[in-house]
This record gives structure tokens, C-alpha cells and sequence, in this order.
């Protein structure tokens, strides 16, 4: 059964103060299963009211306690995997297995910045001067908004509630309207754990009204954000204009380069499974493949066989590797993006088509000899589309790699290590992962560079953009 979504706010789960809701769609049926509340400025008001009281009491509890609260969280999100993998793949669609994996690896997140809390340390510099202390101590920033997108409900919420957390920050976490019932479900978490009413709140509503609302309000002191670049550039501009901490993690177009010499087996295999994971709507998936020309014929048709193989269904279907889209709209941009690409010139290598009339299905997708002028050159697909293309050299690579203005991660296979050493040096990526898919661990850093954000969700640096430093220079009376 769909859970009824509602707000949290102040310490209580209810209905926006308007009544007003919007539907809820299930990505493989197209039929409704809920509704959300649309939260209005008299619950935002309350919930920043909230917030501020929040943050005074939460930042005077020990790292030490508050890491405690947030293991327990991490637990009662372990003890309800299997319930709340189901509400996911109902909301969003992609299959249960990703979908329990994307809680548990939640629940590794919490406990890893319950951790790294309590290591957010301050130092003492050597002073030059006789009885003079120099102190540098870490305070939390203040009270934060945090928007959330659809793709990951559970994964990229729990980034940013768990590093404002565990610094001593309360939150205003705007969960994505597409599939809310599931971030709900993480925010229950916490709150069973022991995180007070005041510290954590829940809105759903329209986002460009909460954001326009929260983002200048005088009681938020940092903003969080995973979405589009335009969208984000729209947010920092209106944080700068009010001083607000910004960390935004934005689009990505990931180029995949494989070189002559790589393990075509190896390359195949990692890069069909996270092209095609989550109906390719990951921000990190590798979308344009540049192959060397003495292994590109080879990569390309064990490559289209491996989106040929994969079984397109329900999510709850345990036999299905991929499933729908989230809504419509992504449908039609990936028929878009195909009839560009075929006026272009592209080679259609399989699938550029709907699945059925049922559900938001659509095929996974591989063009060949993709100009450089087409839309999904330029444009980050977000879908099931892989466009391959050839290069002669290296430098023919880099320059591919790095053309576009997007710079969020970036993929080399390779058996030379002098080869790896220059992708590492050369290509413009927040991340770099070569002969493997290393990203998103609690443990690394997660961000981008160029127009694809500023800012880490993952490491050490993630807590970062979540303290002020203080210096405290004192001397003896």
C-alpha cells in the first residue's frame, strides 16, 4: 500500500494549511496511487519558525550524542529496506534490488557522518607572542534548506540532512514532489531515532514558490541543492544576493573514454549496467562514449547487444533490470532527443522507441556516429540514450572530453598506466573514475566543477560548507 504523504512540521506530520494536494503517478501504470500536500508561506513560516528554535537547542548537543541519534537512524533504516524499496519503486519506477540498495547505502551514509561529526575538529595555532591563545573553532552555520530531486529520493537526501546533522545545523528539507512518500520515510527515521520535532522539517508544494520563499528568508543561513544547472543558477544567484552558503550539485554530460588498449569486457560490462541503471536518470551516468577507432567497431556491438539484453518492466517484477521513466514529460524529451538525432545524421543502433501505451516505458537506446552538433552532444539526455562515437588519438579525446561546460564525472578505461596518469591530469571533472565505477561512497567526495556546481555531498568536504570558523585570539589579563 502507498503511505498518505503529508508535511512535517514542528514536530508534526500533517496536511498543508490550505488542504490544497497534487497527484501522485506510478511510473509503470500512469495511474494515480496518492497525493502530496502543497505547502503554503503560512507552513513554510512555521517551519522556519521551527527551524530557528531547532537550531538553537540541536547545535548544544555534544557531536558525541548527536551521532548517537543519527546510528539509531541508520538502523531503523536498515529494519525497513524492504518497505520503503517498495514505496520507491512504486513512486519512481526502477527496479526493487536498486531500489533496497539505494536505502541500505543510505543507511552507510548516516552512519558515516554521524562519525565525521564528531572528528569536525578546530586547531590551535602558534601564537607569536608570549601568552597569547589562538584558537580556531568550528561552529554549526545555522538553520538550512535543502532541495532534493526526484531520481534519487532516499540517496541524495540523506546527504544533506546527514552532514547538517551531524554539524549541529537544523533543516528545511524540500523533498521532490514526483516521489515524496519515500524521502518522507528518511525523514520518519531520523525523527524515531531521537532528532527533535524542531530540528527537521518536510515540505512539499511548488518548488520555484518554496525555494523564492526559503532561499532569502533571514533565518536560513545554507542552502543545499541537486538539480539542473539552470535551475541552480537561478538558486546561487539568489543566495549571493543574500550572502547564503551555497553547495550545488547541477547537471552532468559523463564522457566514457576507452582507449585501445583497455579490457573491452571490463568496459562493457561496468558502463552498459550504470548507463542503463535507474532508466539512465542518474546525473553521474556515462552518456557520451568516445572510443578508439581500433577497438570502436568491437566496444559498439558488444556494447548495443548488452542494451539489447536488458529486460524492460515493472519495478516490482524481481526479473526486471529497467524500469520506466519517471512521468511523461522525460517520454517525450527522450522522443526529442531521438528525432534530433536521426536528422542529424546518427546511426540508430537499437531501441528510439516507447514501450507500450502503458506506463512511461521507453527503450534503452545507442546511436553511433552522433555529430557533435546534435542535441544529446550538448544537452545531458537523462534517459536510456548512449550516443558512441570514435576518436584517432588522445588529444582527439580530451579535447571531446572537456568541450562541453559540464564537469561532474568522467570515465577512462585503460591498461596504461602513463594513460590513466594523463586522464586524471587532463580531463575538467569533479570526478574521475578510471577501470571502474568508484563513485558516491559516504566516504569520497561527490561534486563538480564548471557549470555542474560547487561544493562536496560526500568525504570530509561535505561537512564543510555546514561550519563557520571562528578564530579566537586571547590574551592573558
Amino acid at each position: 500500500m502507498y503511505p498518505e504523504v503529508k508535511l512535517h512540521i514542528a514536530g508534526s506530520w500533517r496536511a498543508a494549511a490550505s488542504g490544497e494536494t497534487r497527484p501522485i503517478v506510478n511510473p509503470a501504470t500512469a495511474e494515480e496511487i496518492g497525493t502530496h500536500p502543497v505547502a503554503t508561506t503560512a507552513d513554510l513560516d512555521e517551519a522556519l519558525e521551527a527551524a530557528d528554535r531547532g537550531f538553537k537547542a540541536w547545535r548544544a548537543v555534544s557531536a558525541f550524542e548527536r551521532g548517537k541519534v543519527m546510528r539509531k537512524a541508520a538502523e531503523l533504516m536498515r529494519q525497513r529496506a524492504d518497505d520503503i524499496a517498495r514505496i520507491m519503486t512504486l513512486e519512481q519506477g526502477k527496479p526493487i534490488a536498486e531500489s533496497k540498495a539505494e536505502i541500505l547505502g543510505g543507511a552507510d551514509t548516516i552512519d558515516w557522518f554521524a562519525e565525521e561529526g564528531r572528528r569536525a575538529y578546530g586547531r590551535v595555532i602558534p601564537a607569536r607572542a608570549d601568552g597569547v591563545l589562538q584558537l580556531v573553532v568550528r561552529e554549526p552555520v545555522g538553520p538550512v534548506a535543502a532541495f532534493t530531486p526526484w531520481n534519487f529520493p532516499v540517496n541524495q537526501a540523506v546527504r544533506k540532512l546527514s552532514a547538517a546533522l551531524c554539524t549541529g545545523c537544523s533543516v528545511i528539507l524540500k523533498g521532490p514532489e514526483d516521489t515524496p512518500a519515500s524521502c518522507a520515510e528518511l525523514v520518519r527515521a531520523f525523527l524515531d531515532a531521537g532528532v527533535p520535532g524542531d530540528v527537521l522539517g518536510y515540505v512539499l508544494g511548488v518548488p520555484a514558490d518554496i525555494s523564492g520563499y526559503l532561499v532569502p528568508h533571514p533565518v536560513i543561513r545554507k542552502i543545499s541543492f541537486t538539480g539542473s544547472t539552470p535551475v541552480g543558477k537561478q538558486l546561487a544567484a539568489l543566495a549571493g544576493q543574500h550572502m547564503k552558503r551555497v553547495t550545488m550539485e547541477l547537471g552532468g554530460h559523463a564522457p566514457a573514454i576507452v582507449f585501445g588498449d583497455a579490457d573491452l569486457d571490463k568496459a562493457v560490462k561496468i558502463l552498459a549496467a550504470n548507463k542503463f541503471r535507474n532508466a539512465g536518470q542518474v546525473c553521474v551516468a556515462p552518456t557520451r562514449f568516445l572510443v578508439h577507432e581500433s577497438v570502436l567497431d568491437d566496444f559498439t556491438e558488444r556494447f548495443t547487444a548488452a542494451a539489447k539484453a536488458i529486460k524492460v518492466g515493472d519495478g516490482l517484477d524481481p526479473q526486471s533490470r529497467m524500469g520506466p521513466l519517471v512521468h511523461a514529460r522525460r517520454v517525450t524529451a527522450m522522443e526529442d532527443f531521438v528525432a534530433d538525432a536521426e536528422t542529424s545524421g546518427a546511426e540508430l543502433r537499437t531501441g528510439g522507441k516507447r514501450i507500450g501505451n502503458q506506463g512511461f516505458f521507453f527503450e534503452p537506446t545507442v546511436f553511433t556516429n552522433v555529430p557533435l552538433s546534435a542535441r544529446m552532444m550538448n544537452d545531458e539526455p537523462f534517459g536510456p540514450i548512449a550516443a558512441i562515437n570514435g576518436f584517432a588519438d588522445e588529444e582527439e579525446a580530451f579535447t571531446e572530453a572537456n568541450r562541453l561546460a559540464f564537469g561532474l564525472a568522467a570515465y577512462a578505461y585503460t591498461r596504461s598506466t602513463d594513460t590513466a596518469e594523463k586522464v586524471a591530469a587532463r580531463v575538467e571533472s569533479g570526478m574521475v573514475s578510471i577501470n571502474h565505477h568508484g563513485l558516491a561512497l559516504p566516504e569520497v567526495p561527490f561534486g563538480g566543477m564548471k557549470d555542474s556546481g560547487y561544493g562536496s555531498e560526500g568525504g570530509s568536504e561535505a561537512i564543510e560548507g555546514y561550519l563557520n570558523a571562528k578564530f579566537v585570539s586571547q590574551a592573558r589579563a
